[in-house]
């Protein structure tokens, strides 16, 4: 069936542009309106009913919706952030940018997430907030880290910048926190064709203040009255639109993704030196990735490549032992985070997979092992 290459290269992401979109972006452009206008105020109504959440603020990228979920919550010098390591660099840097500390703990190896169990030990008199990250789509298990945050009197601040309509126990991702935020880069599961991001609420109070310090402290209506010490965090309202008719497509997208994910599990189940993803019985993970362990890692995903497949690392290097975070951590070691970076790799699985682009994914790959 695939004796000689038939498929242009098949890309990690497929982003989605049609002519809606651009007569959209010409719609705005016209308009005069960039910032501050109708299609912020609508995205922000929207996403947030998507999440079933009261409120929404939309910003710049993910990383500003963390930093502004952070600063609304008071989290700042002397202050200590739980977290897992096994995520992108911009969940630590957005503690450190408050100047608080992360504390980083090891994860669950079955789903990638911070293991809950593990929280509390890392609890100290300087432990301000707990921020699970629902890494590749798959949520948390948010029940007991909500119990201990409680308990404890911790904020909780969900890292939901890979979960677009996850849900746990039929809960949306980004409405079981105290703040939660999302980013809208061009790999996710909904883009704005470019960075932006979203902080998600139910709280008035921590909304009306997140609002303001977006706009460099305002939320009066007068100018130059600034109530808060804020930042430009603003998204122009060029994304904003964008944003708002790829969010009608979000269900559907997740729903292809999922189905990809169900056909390489399949595919994948009887390759013994393959780990296919797990779906906790309490989750509904979106698959932002679709993400395998192997100890062939390397030379699979080159072969990959010779073969037009791209594949991706996510992430290789633990924050943990980032250089830019070695003074953070301390030489600290989590052995289940280090052993995961060494094995994993993203496939392919984005909703714009064809059945023919599956297949030929699916039997390179076994065609590697046998």
């Amino acid at each position: 069936m695939f004796g000689r290459r038939i498929l242009d290269r098949i890309n990690m992401v497929d982003m989605y542009i049609t002519n809606e979109i651009k007569q959209k972006i010409l719609s705005v452009y016209e308009s005069g309106i960039y910032i501050k206008g109708e299609e912020n105020s609508l995205f922000e109504k929207e996403f947030s009913e998507y999440c079933s959440c009261r409120n929404c603020t939309i910003v710049n990228s993910g990383t500003s919706a963390l930093i502004l979920g952070l600063q609304v919550l008071g989290i700042g010098r002397t202050d200590e952030v739980i977290m897992p390591s096994h995520t992108f660099i911009a969940s630590a840097n957005a503690v450190i940018f408050t100047g608080a500390t992360p504390k980083f703990v090891d994860i669950d190896v079955k789903n990638y997430t911070i293991d809950s169990e593990l929280i509390e030990e890392s609890i100290t008199p300087s432990s301000k907030a707990i921020m699970p990250v629902h890494i590749y789509g798959h949520p948390c298990d948010m029940s007991p880290i909500q119990d201990l945050a409680e308990d404890k009197n911790l904020f909780l601040i969900e890292d939901a910048c890979q979960a677009h309509g996850a849900e746990y126990n039929k809960k949306k991702c980004g409405s079981l926190g105290d703040v939660a935020a999302f980013s809208f880069f061009p790999s996710k599961n909904m883009t704005v064709a470019g960075d932006g991001g979203a902080l998600t609420t139910n709280d008035d109070k921590l909304a009306e203040k997140a609002s303001a310090i977006r706009d460099q402290g305002r939320n009066s209506g007068e100018k130059y009255y600034h109530t808060y010490q804020g930042l430009n965090l603003r998204l122009s309202e060029i994304h904003a639109a964008i944003g708002r008719i790829q969010l009608k497509h979000l269900d559907e997208w997740n729903k292809k993704r999922r189905d990809n994910a169900s056909f390489f599990n399949t595919k994948f189940s009887n390759i013994d030196e393959i780990i296919i993803p797990c779906e906790e019985n309490w989750a509904y993970s979106v698959y932002h990735q679709y993400v395998i362990r192997t100890r062939k890692r390397d030379s699979l995903s080159a072969f990959m490549n010779l073969n037009g497949i791209a594949s991706g690392i996510h992430y290789p290097v633990p924050v943990h032992l980032q250089p830019a975070m070695i003074e953070v951590s301390k030489g600290l070691k989590l052995r289940k985070t280090e052993d995961v970076a060494a094995a994993i790799l993203s496939i392919p699985v984005h909703p714009n997979l064809t059945e023919e682009e599956r297949e030929y994914i699916a039997h390179k790959i076994s065609d590697f092992y046998y």
